[in-house]
Parts: C-alpha cells; structure tokens; sequence
C-alpha cells in the first residue's frame, strides 16, 4: 500500500487530495469524504484503511476554495461553520468529478466508485449518490435530512432520486440528528429505485467512529458500522 498527495484540477482552481492505493489491483475507488473539519490525519487513515482491503480511495480537500484549512477537533464549530456554509453542492459535485476522474483515468468506471463520508462528508455522500449513478455510498451521520445544506433541498426530498445503494449509519443520541429525522429519512428512501438501509445505534452520538475524538467515538459501533460499509460495498460492487 501506498499514500500521496495529488493535484486535481477543478472549475475553481487546483485541489490537492490524498490517494491511498492499495498492493495489489484495486477491485474498485472509493471518494472519502471529509468531516467538517477538513482533511484531518483521521481522514488520511480511513483512505489507508480502504486500501488495506483492496480499494483505491480518494480524499478531496472540499474546502480548497478557502485555502484548504484543517481545524483541530477542540475548534469552536461556529468558528468552521462560515467556511462549511461557503460550499454549495455544484462546487461539491465538480470536487466529486474530479475525484472520479482520477480514478477513471486509473481504470475505475463510475459504477465500480463507492462515496463514503462522515459528518458533513455524510451529507456530501448522499448528495453525491442523488446526482451521480455510483456504484455504492455510505453516510456516517449526515445531517441535513430535514432542513437543507449546500443549496440542496432536505435529504428527505432529496432521497427518492438516489441513484446509487445508499447505507445511512446514525447513533441515537447524536443531538445534530435527532432520531425522528433519521426515522423520516428511512421514510423517505423507501420510494427510491436502489437498495437504501438505515442503521441506529442506541446510546451512540456524533463520530462515533472517529477514534480520534475521544468524546464521541465508540469502539463496538465503529467496528460494527466499517464491517457494514466493507460488507455494503462487496454487495454493490462486486470483486
């Protein structure tokens, strides 16, 4: 396995983005996406940890727009969120094509990319999977359900035009999604035409996986939540 720093080209301008590939021939790509914090070391490692098992992965730095920043865990999150708010889902989805297009070039056809993100890469996943027919994506706790982000309309009326297997992963006690949101979005994939679950996780909040933020992360849903994304993969985009 190895790791690098490339430069993709955008509408915008330049974006770098970490690439993690793995030993052998990749059996697919996987786009991770970022939590509102940026393209933190934690991010880095679960490109790593795709790679480990066999796939290409791919982070975008989404906010190389505003020069690319990476906040620590303990920033005020009203101090990052004038700079989350600045995105708006095209210049999402442009970040999202340029990604696949390094894959592309690499051998990956779209139908053989998964999306993967936490946080608000959660919603960039979902987002991603309404607008681009994917090979697979999983949210870890994407908010945005009920009320819009990025200019997009509610996941819960974004949700019937999936295009890609959607997994959503949420903990019961993430304050930032409360569970009658996460019950409405189960509602709401129902009138999808692609395969969607939605898992809960009792006495779990925000990042749970995330072991670098100790407050939130969760060992038993963690694990259990990367065996279903491994598993929700495999499923979708067989080897």
């Amino acid at each position: 396995m190895s790791v690098e720093t490339v430069t993709l080209s955008t509408a915008d301008g330049p974006m770098d983005a970490v690439v993690a590939h793995p030993a052998d021939v990749p059996r697919g790509g996987v786009i991770v996406a970022q939590e509102a914090f940026g393209l933190t070391g934690y991010i880095t490692a679960v490109c790593e940890r795709f790679a480990a098992v066999g796939w290409r992965a791919i982070a975008p730095a989404f906010y190389h727009r505003a020069g690319s920043p990476v906040f620590a865990y303990d920033t005020d999150i009203a101090t990052i969120r004038s700079t989350t708010q600045a995105l708006n889902s095209l210049e999402i989805l442009d970040d999202v094509d340029a990604s696949m297009e390094l894959l592309a070039d690499e051998g990956t056809a779209i139908d053989r990319i998964a999306v993967v993100g936490f946080c608000m890469g959660g919603t960039v996943a979902t987002i991603a999977a309404a607008h681009r027919p994917l090979g697979a994506a999983v949210s870890f706790y994407g908010g945005g359900l009920v009320q819009g982000r990025f200019g997009e309309a509610p996941l819960v009326e974004v949700a019937a035009r999936l295009q890609a297997p959607w997994l959503g992963l949420f903990g019961d006690l993430d304050q930032s999604i409360p569970v009658e949101h996460v019950e409405a979005m189960r509602s709401a994939t129902g009138d999808a035409a692609v395969p969607t679950e939605i898992v809960r996780y009792p006495g779990v909040g925000h990042a749970f996986h995330c072991d670098e933020r100790p407050a939130g992360y969760n060992a038993i849903a963690a694990a259990d939540a990367w065996a279903r994304t491994l598993a929700w993969l495999d499923a979708h985009i067989p080897a």
